[in-house]
Protein backbone atom coordinates (compact mmCIF):
# COMPACT_ATOMS: atom_id res chain seq x y z
CA UNK A 1 0.00 0.00 0.00
CA UNK A 2 2.74 2.27 0.78
CA UNK A 3 3.79 2.44 -2.80
CA UNK A 4 0.17 2.76 -4.10
CA UNK A 5 -0.56 6.19 -2.39
CA UNK A 6 -0.27 8.12 -5.43
CA UNK A 7 -3.31 6.18 -6.96
CA UNK A 8 -5.21 7.37 -3.99
CA UNK A 9 -3.87 10.93 -4.88
CA UNK A 10 -5.02 9.98 -8.23
CA UNK A 11 -9.01 8.84 -7.13
CA UNK A 12 -8.45 12.05 -4.83
CA UNK A 13 -7.47 14.69 -7.58
CA UNK A 14 -10.15 13.90 -10.21
CA UNK A 15 -12.97 13.76 -7.75
CA UNK A 16 -12.26 17.58 -6.83
CA UNK A 17 -11.76 18.39 -10.42
CA UNK A 18 -15.34 16.76 -11.30
CA UNK A 19 -16.74 18.60 -8.39
CA UNK A 20 -15.23 21.89 -8.48
CA UNK A 21 -14.93 22.28 -12.12
CA UNK A 22 -18.66 21.97 -12.26
CA UNK A 23 -19.07 23.91 -9.29
CA UNK A 24 -16.60 26.87 -8.91
CA UNK A 25 -17.79 29.99 -10.26
CA UNK A 26 -15.73 30.97 -13.39
CA UNK A 27 -15.01 34.13 -15.42
CA UNK A 28 -17.74 35.67 -17.76
CA UNK A 29 -15.88 35.57 -21.00
CA UNK A 30 -16.73 36.67 -24.13
CA UNK A 31 -17.56 33.36 -26.69
CA UNK A 32 -16.27 31.17 -24.02
CA UNK A 33 -18.79 31.77 -21.11
CA UNK A 34 -19.70 28.26 -19.23
CA UNK A 35 -17.68 26.16 -21.82
CA UNK A 36 -14.17 27.36 -19.98
CA UNK A 37 -14.81 24.49 -17.69
CA UNK A 38 -13.58 22.41 -20.23
CA UNK A 39 -10.10 23.40 -19.82
CA UNK A 40 -10.11 21.64 -16.52
CA UNK A 41 -10.70 18.35 -18.57
CA UNK A 42 -9.21 19.24 -22.86
CA UNK A 43 -5.90 20.52 -21.61
CA UNK A 44 -4.74 18.39 -18.90
CA UNK A 45 -5.14 14.98 -20.98
CA UNK A 46 -3.00 16.68 -23.34
CA UNK A 47 -0.53 17.19 -20.51
CA UNK A 48 -1.16 13.75 -19.43
CA UNK A 49 -0.73 12.06 -22.96
CA UNK A 50 2.33 13.99 -22.90
CA UNK A 51 3.71 12.72 -19.91
CA UNK A 52 3.02 9.30 -20.66
CA UNK A 53 4.11 9.62 -24.45
CA UNK A 54 7.70 10.35 -23.04
CA UNK A 55 7.43 7.24 -20.42
CA UNK A 56 7.10 4.86 -24.22
CA UNK A 57 10.05 6.57 -25.92
CA UNK A 58 11.84 6.06 -22.55
CA UNK A 59 11.24 2.40 -22.50
CA UNK A 60 11.94 1.80 -26.34
CA UNK A 61 15.17 3.41 -25.83
CA UNK A 62 16.01 1.00 -22.62
CA UNK A 63 14.45 -1.78 -25.00
CA UNK A 64 17.09 -1.10 -27.93
CA UNK A 65 19.52 -0.25 -24.72
CA UNK A 66 19.05 -4.24 -23.36
CA UNK A 67 15.95 -5.55 -25.00
CA UNK A 68 13.40 -7.76 -22.43
CA UNK A 69 9.95 -8.20 -23.08
CA UNK A 70 8.86 -6.60 -20.12
CA UNK A 71 10.54 -2.86 -21.53
CA UNK A 72 8.76 -3.69 -24.95
CA UNK A 73 5.23 -4.14 -23.39
CA UNK A 74 5.87 -1.36 -20.77
CA UNK A 75 6.34 0.86 -24.22
CA UNK A 76 3.79 -0.62 -26.28
CA UNK A 77 1.16 0.04 -23.47
CA UNK A 78 2.04 3.65 -22.65
CA UNK A 79 1.88 4.92 -26.16
CA UNK A 80 -1.80 2.93 -26.14
CA UNK A 81 -2.87 4.94 -23.43
CA UNK A 82 -1.21 8.44 -24.95
CA UNK A 83 -3.02 7.40 -28.03
CA UNK A 84 -6.10 6.71 -26.06
CA UNK A 85 -5.89 10.44 -24.18
CA UNK A 86 -4.94 11.69 -27.50
CA UNK A 87 -8.39 10.86 -29.25
CA UNK A 88 -9.88 12.45 -25.71
CA UNK A 89 -8.65 15.22 -26.11
CA UNK A 90 -9.46 15.82 -29.81
CA UNK A 91 -12.73 14.73 -29.21
CA UNK A 92 -13.09 16.94 -25.90
CA UNK A 93 -12.00 19.79 -28.01
CA UNK A 94 -14.27 18.93 -31.01
CA UNK A 95 -17.50 19.65 -28.70
CA UNK A 96 -15.63 22.86 -27.35
CA UNK A 97 -15.19 24.18 -30.51
CA UNK A 98 -18.87 23.80 -31.49
CA UNK A 99 -19.89 25.74 -28.36
CA UNK A 100 -17.52 28.44 -29.14
CA UNK A 101 -16.65 28.22 -32.77
CA UNK A 102 -19.90 27.60 -33.59
CA UNK A 103 -18.33 23.99 -35.80
CA UNK A 104 -17.07 20.60 -34.85
CA UNK A 105 -13.86 21.37 -36.58
CA UNK A 106 -11.95 24.20 -38.25
CA UNK A 107 -8.80 24.61 -39.98
CA UNK A 108 -6.52 25.24 -37.08
CA UNK A 109 -2.90 24.49 -37.37
CA UNK A 110 -3.07 23.12 -33.79
CA UNK A 111 -5.96 20.80 -34.47
CA UNK A 112 -4.90 19.71 -37.92
CA UNK A 113 -1.38 18.95 -36.38
CA UNK A 114 -2.97 17.50 -33.14
CA UNK A 115 -5.07 15.01 -35.58
CA UNK A 116 -2.07 14.36 -37.81
CA UNK A 117 -0.01 13.36 -34.89
CA UNK A 118 -2.42 11.18 -33.90
CA UNK A 119 -2.59 9.28 -37.10
CA UNK A 120 0.93 8.93 -37.01
CA UNK A 121 1.16 6.93 -33.55
CA UNK A 122 -2.23 4.82 -35.40
CA UNK A 123 0.25 4.28 -37.82
CA UNK A 124 2.54 2.84 -35.13
CA UNK A 125 0.22 -0.24 -33.57
CA UNK A 126 -0.83 -1.11 -37.52
CA UNK A 127 2.85 -1.72 -37.44
CA UNK A 128 3.11 -3.38 -34.34
CA UNK A 129 -0.15 -5.49 -35.54
CA UNK A 130 2.10 -6.50 -39.04
CA UNK A 131 4.68 -8.36 -37.84
CA UNK A 132 4.73 -12.13 -35.96
CA UNK A 133 8.02 -12.45 -35.29
CA UNK A 134 8.68 -10.73 -31.41
CA UNK A 135 11.83 -9.86 -31.37
CA UNK A 136 11.49 -8.10 -34.89
CA UNK A 137 8.17 -6.21 -34.03
CA UNK A 138 9.71 -4.92 -30.55
CA UNK A 139 12.72 -3.82 -32.34
CA UNK A 140 11.54 -1.75 -35.42
CA UNK A 141 8.03 -0.65 -33.30
CA UNK A 142 10.86 0.83 -30.73
CA UNK A 143 12.41 2.75 -33.37
CA UNK A 144 9.09 4.00 -35.22
CA UNK A 145 8.18 4.79 -31.44
CA UNK A 146 10.96 7.16 -31.39
CA UNK A 147 10.47 8.97 -34.63
CA UNK A 148 6.87 9.27 -33.96
CA UNK A 149 7.33 11.38 -31.06
CA UNK A 150 9.92 13.53 -32.36
CA UNK A 151 7.44 14.53 -35.03
CA UNK A 152 4.45 14.56 -32.81
CA UNK A 153 5.57 16.95 -30.13
CA UNK A 154 6.57 19.51 -32.74
CA UNK A 155 3.06 19.34 -34.48
CA UNK A 156 1.03 19.61 -30.86
CA UNK A 157 3.57 22.09 -29.73
CA UNK A 158 5.56 24.05 -32.02
CA UNK A 159 4.38 24.47 -35.30
CA UNK A 160 0.62 25.77 -34.26
CA UNK A 161 3.03 28.69 -32.52
CA UNK A 162 4.39 29.85 -35.43
CA UNK A 163 0.79 30.40 -37.31
CA UNK A 164 -2.06 32.04 -36.35
CA UNK A 165 -4.75 29.86 -34.72
CA UNK A 166 -7.76 30.54 -32.65
CA UNK A 167 -6.37 28.22 -30.09
CA UNK A 168 -4.96 31.09 -26.59
CA UNK A 169 -1.33 30.67 -26.68
CA UNK A 170 -0.62 30.18 -30.40
CA UNK A 171 -0.10 32.08 -33.44
CA UNK A 172 0.15 35.77 -31.46
CA UNK A 173 -3.69 34.88 -29.65
CA UNK A 174 -2.96 35.15 -25.73
CA UNK A 175 -2.95 31.71 -23.39
CA UNK A 176 -5.84 31.90 -20.97
CA UNK A 177 -2.99 33.37 -18.18
CA UNK A 178 -2.35 36.10 -19.92
CA UNK A 179 -6.25 37.57 -20.19
CA UNK A 180 -7.61 35.35 -16.97
CA UNK A 181 -6.48 36.31 -13.71
CA UNK A 182 -9.22 33.97 -11.49
CA UNK A 183 -7.35 32.14 -9.56
CA UNK A 184 -10.55 29.98 -8.29
CA UNK A 185 -9.62 28.47 -11.67
CA UNK A 186 -6.02 28.13 -11.44
CA UNK A 187 -7.13 25.90 -7.76
CA UNK A 188 -8.79 23.40 -10.07
CA UNK A 189 -6.75 23.62 -13.06
CA UNK A 190 -3.40 22.92 -11.83
CA UNK A 191 -4.51 19.73 -9.87
CA UNK A 192 -6.37 18.63 -12.83
CA UNK A 193 -3.12 18.30 -14.72
CA UNK A 194 -1.50 16.25 -11.84
CA UNK A 195 -4.92 14.20 -11.68
CA UNK A 196 -5.01 13.17 -15.37
CA UNK A 197 -1.21 12.55 -15.57
CA UNK A 198 -1.11 10.22 -12.90
CA UNK A 199 -4.35 8.89 -14.30
CA UNK A 200 -2.59 7.71 -17.89
CA UNK A 201 0.51 6.35 -15.60
CA UNK A 202 -1.83 3.91 -13.62
CA UNK A 203 -4.16 2.98 -16.85
CA UNK A 204 -0.37 1.96 -18.43
CA UNK A 205 0.82 0.17 -15.54
CA UNK A 206 -2.53 -1.66 -15.28
CA UNK A 207 -2.47 -2.54 -19.22
CA UNK A 208 1.04 -3.56 -18.82
CA UNK A 209 0.19 -6.37 -15.88
CA UNK A 210 -2.37 -7.40 -18.44
CA UNK A 211 -0.08 -8.28 -20.98
CA UNK A 212 2.91 -9.62 -18.95
CA UNK A 213 0.18 -12.05 -17.56
CA UNK A 214 -0.91 -12.98 -20.98
CA UNK A 215 3.04 -13.05 -22.28
CA UNK A 216 3.60 -15.39 -19.27
CA UNK A 217 0.88 -17.92 -19.80
CA UNK A 218 1.00 -17.71 -23.29
CA UNK A 219 5.09 -19.45 -22.84
CA UNK A 220 3.44 -21.39 -20.45
CA UNK A 221 0.98 -23.18 -23.41
CA UNK A 222 3.91 -23.16 -26.02
CA UNK A 223 6.21 -25.25 -23.35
Amino acid sequence: MKNNWWKGLTVVLLLYVAVAGLLVPVPRLAILNETIRNLYFHVPMWFGMTAILVASVVYSIRYLRAPSVALDIRSHEAARIGILMGCVGLATGSIWARYTWGTWWTNDPKLNGAAIAMLIYGAYLVLRSSFTDEQQRARISAIYNIFAFATAMPLFYILPRLTDSLHPGAGGNPAFARYDLDNDMRLVFYPAVIGWTLLAFWLAQVASRISLLKHKVYDKQIA
